[in-house]
């Protein structure tokens, strides 16, 4: 198990990581989600052994790794760019730390790894003539080819396109659970880190504002800014929120929360209008609330100006702990 216990990283003085404390219990994924500039990478990279800690320390089952050079401590790191040998067949760039070890049957796990990540029949071919998402593939391969004891994956899709992005989000988690790895991930993406990971921590400004089981942060986000970055449309606060969830201080609505409903209890006038190939996305100023995204079927199309009513769906909502 992958342990962090307060955990700080510096350059020239200025803190870039402050005070992270983390678990990745043993063949789980833990996601660290955060924007640019967060110091996710940051952190991956002190796990790697390639940044050195200001302070706190990093663990693996409970022995301190301060003195453990990067190449020793059993872990591997997978970039967002792959960084495949382009001179190589995928066969021998998944088979190169195999042959560095000298492991018997290599040529057998090699293909085994193939088949996992879905490249059977891609051996004998060289990097520069498959897609990003197979060089992504090939780069996952390498990676699990040792059997490292954790795998660290720094925004291993971002540089694809969103389609594929999603695509390949799933695969990896088949993929990872299928080898029973641990892994510890960041991205910025929050749907990617909901498809394949267990666990999420949230980081923000060099610290880490939320963890725990992705449904646990999903329903309750610690604060308005990790709602937002979650995906939550906006966050409604005071007599606002009270409005559309009595009881409520704060209160975190996805876009779709809101639907058009004749005997909803909400009145509001349409700001907005946009048809969707699923749905009419539109835009509502709600007495007493404020402007909000709703929702509506492509069969009622409300012009903008026009009278509506509204309903909360309020599975699609979160209550934040009120201000203090």
């Amino acid at each position: 198990m992958l342990g962090i216990e307060d955990l700080s990283v510096s350059y020239d003085g200025v803190p870039t990581v402050v005070g992270a404390s983390l678990e990745v219990p043993d063949g789980q994924v833990l996601a660290v989600l955060g924007p640019s500039g967060c110091g996710k990478s940051t952190l991956l990279r002190a796990v790697a052994g390639l940044e050195p800690p200001s302070s706190g320390r990093i663990l693996w089952d409970a022995a301190d790794l301060a003195r453990t050079p990067t190449h020793k401590r059993g872990f591997a790191l997978m970039f967002q760019d792959g960084q495949l040998f382009g001179h190589l067949t995928v066969a021998r760039n998944v088979g190169y730390a195999l042959r560095l070890r000298r492991v018997r049957d290599a040529d057998a796990r090699v293909a085994e790894l193939l088949a996992l990540v879905g490249l059977e029949g891609y051996a004998d071919r060289l990097p520069a003539t498959l897609s990003g998402g197979e060089r992504q593939r090939v780069a996952l391969a390498r990676c699990l080819a040792v059997r490292p004891r954790l795998l660290l994956l720094d925004e291993p899709l971002s540089a694809l396109d969103a389609g594929l992005r999603q695509r390949l989000a799933a695969d990896l988690r088949t993929i990872l659970t299928a080898e029973g790895t641990t892994a510890l991930m960041v991205t910025h993406d929050h749907e990617e880190a909901f498809t394949v990971a267990d666990h999420l921590a949230v980081m923000r400004a060099g610290r880490v504002v939320q963890q725990g089981p992705i449904d646990e942060v999903w329903r309750a986000p610690a604060d308005p800014a990790t709602a937002v970055f979650l995906g939550y449309a906006q966050v409604l606060e005071g007599s606002a929120a009270a409005r559309v969830r009595p009881g409520a201080d704060r209160l975190a609505v996805r876009r779709s929360a809101f639907r058009l409903d004749e005997a909803g209890p909400l009145a509001g006038t349409v700001a907005s209008v946009r048809t969707t190939p699923e749905q009419v996305r539109l835009v509502v100023d709600v007495d007493g609330v404020g402007e909000v995204d709703a929702v509506a079927p492509l069969d009622r199309v409300p012009a903008p100006g026009a009278g509506v009513r509204l309903a909360l769906d309020a599975t699609r909502t979160a209550i934040l702990a009120p201000t203090t």
